[in-house]
């Protein structure tokens, strides 16, 4: 009779086990999951506040070169407007994707109205220079005429400062695709040969066209980056990518795929990819696979 009650009772003990050390194995790599997400979260969120604090001060010099009234209220109201959202976004949490999602949204909408007030100062400057100089001509006054061509150059040079504060590229339309041995899309990966990493840099008419590096970042759900020990300097310290390309850029809307060649087994998760330009992390996104 014990041994019928007590060999059942063996069995549930033995199944409580196993079932407690899964679970315990599972909860840790969660955790290793949402520490890596975690980190790349905060580093984008320290960069968005980055981009806002430079507008915010930027539109305080914008001010100073102009006396136009009307745009001198519309640039007060940009700037309290960014005040603003620099405030929201220091509040939120990095985890919070919909805030943040919605946050860097206003970002790239801020980035396009300074880069449009930019222009428009900088247009008015130049004609500013125009009726001075013939004014100069018309009244003799060379000498002051050369002060103000001296004063105006030098305006020119700051605003082309911060035309290139504007002129920070974008990544669009991040995609991540899995491709088997013979180069097919397949959605499982543990059948992967390829990580296929698309995306498009935006429009941007105010970008210095020319040559440029592209860095793009696979970070694993365990934590670690896909790399060949290749690295890229990012805010004073090296961080290591899993692609680059260099692309001439034109101002136009440019598309842009990378590959890496899966070396190691993969396992399931959430995989984060980060691509950077000039310095900066110009977009990110994170894919899920099993």
């Amino acid at each position: 009779m014990k041994k019928k009650i007590l060999i059942p009772l063996i069995i549930v003990l033995l199944l409580l086990t196993g079932g407690a050390t899964w679970l315990a194995l599972q909860l840790n790599e969660q955790k290793q999951e949402n520490a890596a997400m975690q980190e790349l979260a905060e580093l984008d969120k320290k960069e968005m506040e980055k981009e806002y604090e430079q507008f915010t001060r930027q539109y305080s010099e914008l001010k100073t070169q102009i006396n136009n009234d009307s745009i001198l209220a519309q640039l007060t109201k940009e700037q309290l407007r960014t005040q603003e959202l620099l405030k929201e976004l220091q509040q939120v949490k990095a985890t919070d994707a919909a805030e943040i999602t919605r946050l860097k949204k206003e970002l790239a909408t801020c980035r396009a109205v300074i880069r449009s007030y930019v222009l428009e100062i900088d247009s008015l400057n130049r004609l500013n220079k125009n009726l001075q100089a013939e004014n100069m001509l018309v009244k003799g006054q060379l000498e002051e005429s050369a002060k103000q061509l001296d004063s105006l150059s030098a305006n020119n040079e700051d605003l082309s400062q911060k035309v290139a504060i504007a002129s920070q590229l974008d990544a669009n339309n991040i995609q991540m695709e899995l491709l088997d041995k013979r180069g097919k899309a397949t959605k499982r990966i543990s059948k992967a040969k390829n990580l296929q990493v698309s995306f498009s840099l935006a429009k941007n008419v105010t970008a210095q066209n020319g040559v440029r590096q592209i860095y793009v970042r696979i970070k694993t759900p365990s934590g670690t980056v896909l790399t060949d020990g290749g690295t890229f300097p990012f805010e004073n310290r090296s961080l290591q990518y899993s692609m680059r390309k260099q692309v001439e850029y034109t101002g136009k809307e440019t598309p842009i795929t990378t590959y890496w060649n899966v070396k190691e087994f993969l396992s399931d998760g959430t995989y984060q990819v980060s691509i950077f330009s000039d310095g900066s992390l110009i977009g990110s996104k994170s894919f899920s696979f099993n």
